[in-house]
């Protein structure tokens, strides 16, 4: 996330503060059996729904763009078209690795089972009048059968109106490989197009974003209200889930990727990585740490150069496995907190959604709410339930942040086994990424 600033503040302080007056109002209205006056009541629900709204609004074509010129850039360059296919395939396979580890997590520990189920349900029918509301058409469940049909729009306009995100997020990806089949001038300059629509995307997202502080006060006061102390234990709980899956990846998964496929010592590895490490999960920006990641894939692990800018350039926008991890267990924590029970079909589709997920919401701050969003309505959730995590979002996003850039290392390594360097005279500048969370 962006160290966005509020009056000298920085904003996920804003945010902190936004979550503990929404919590300590609601724990106090709901420990004294208070009744909140039903305008006021009504108030505070509009401000949450606002700031929802204002995510719906640009979530197409922010994915859209992102996940278009994300696949584009993979294959930019066709000196390095082999490299780039490897790039995709350990993104793809990686990050549905990382997802993976997260459901089983969330369905092993339950962190969101045990609320009051009469409460759940009462909130869930408001819930779910709220996301009708904003989303429309959009589907509420998964039927069997259809998941691979529904994959692909007959009319891609028709899908994006009913936000039916999957069909536009294949459309997405399709799209950005027929650019790379298509390469002409007018297609560069059709990405170049989608960059821009990318990046007025990323600056209104970010703009939105600058009013999370409020909407985070009104929807935690809302859920607090309703649901007491339970709340903190099920956040609690949450973010130990969270954590503990990203670990396992961060300290199992990688090391193993790294030995076996990218033919290096882990703890060689790990001593090269050391200062990308920490300057992600002290800045919480991938955006910030990819000239150091740069630097060490060079320097500390001795990486073909144009291999590892190009890795690394494309990871730091398309590569985000703890993005993707992070959206899987949050949704399967909601589902549960509301008690939901997503079957074995339902919980591949989340994990799809999230997987594609990681690369069309990479390079935007807090792009991931969008998504999360979208997919709770997909299976039934209010996404009011988003208001639960934010309060804690900052420091799960240092950790994903961490995870995002490690990977992306990983990636490099393995990437680079079998691949030559190109003589320094023809390497070229270092090449600049988008801004990401």
């Amino acid at each position: 996330m962006e160290k966005t600033k509020r009056g000298g503040v920085p904003l996920y302080l804003w945010m902190l503060l936004g979550f503990a007056v929404g919590l300590g109002g609601g724990l106090y209205v709901n420990l004294n059996d208070l009744v909140v006056i039903p305008w006021v009541m009504e108030l505070i629900q509009a401000v949450g729904q606002i700031f929802l709204r204002l995510l719906f609004m640009l979530v197409i074509p922010l994915l859209f763009a992102a996940l278009a010129v994300g696949v584009a850039e993979m294959g930019d360059l066709k000196s390095l078209g082999r490299v780039g296919f490897k790039t995709l395939v350990f993104t793809i396979m990686v990050s549905a690795i990382a997802v993976g580890i997260g459901l089983v997590m969330v369905n092993y520990f339950q962190p969101g089972a045990g609320v009051d189920p009469a409460l759940a349900a009462q909130l869930l029918e408001d819930g779910r009048d709220g996301a009708a509301a904003i989303v429309g058409n959009a589907p509420t469940s998964i039927e069997a059968g259809q998941f691979f049909l529904d994959m692909i729009p007959s009319n891609v306009i028709t899908a994006a109106a009913d936000n039916q995100i999957l069909p536009v997020m294949v459309f997405a990806l399709i799209f950005g490989i027929g650019m790379v089949m298509a390469k002409s001038k007018a297609t560069d300059a059709l990405q170049e197009s989608l960059q821009g629509l990318l990046e007025v995307m990323m600056k209104l997202i970010n703009a939105v974003i600058k009013l999370a502080p409020i909407a985070i006060a009104a929807l935690m006061f809302n859920l607090a209200a309703v649901f007491g102390w339970d709340l903190l234990i099920r956040l609690g709980a949450y973010a130990g889930v969270a954590v503990g899956a990203m670990a396992i990846h961060m300290f199992i998964v990688y090391p193993l990727l790294v030995m076996i496929f990218g033919g290096m010592n882990p703890l060689k590895f790990a001593r090269g990585v050391r200062e990308p490490f920490v300057v992600a999960f002290s800045t919480a920006s991938s955006n910030a740490t990819l000239p150091v990641a740069i630097k060490a894939a060079e320097e500390q692990l001795k990486l073909p150069k144009r291999i590892s800018r190009f890795v690394l350039t494309v990871g730091a926008t398309a590569n985000q496995n703890g993005t993707a991890l992070f959206e899987g267990v949050t949704v399967l924590f909601l589902a549960q907190f509301f008690g939901i029970d997503l079957n074995l079909q339902q919980q591949l589709v989340v994990m799809l959604v999230c997987i594609l997920g990681g690369i069309g919401t990479a390079g935007v701050p807090a792009g991931s709410l969008p998504v999360v969003a979208l997919i709770l309505v997909m299976v039934g959730v209010p996404p009011e339930g988003i208001g639960l995590i934010l309060g804690v979002d900052r420091f799960l996003d240092m950790c994903r942040t961490t995870l995002n850039v490690t990977g992306d290392l990983v990636a490099a390594t393995v990437v680079s086994r079998g691949e030559k360097d190109i003589p320094a005279e023809v390497s070229g500048p270092l090449p600049v990424a988008p801004p990401t969370s």
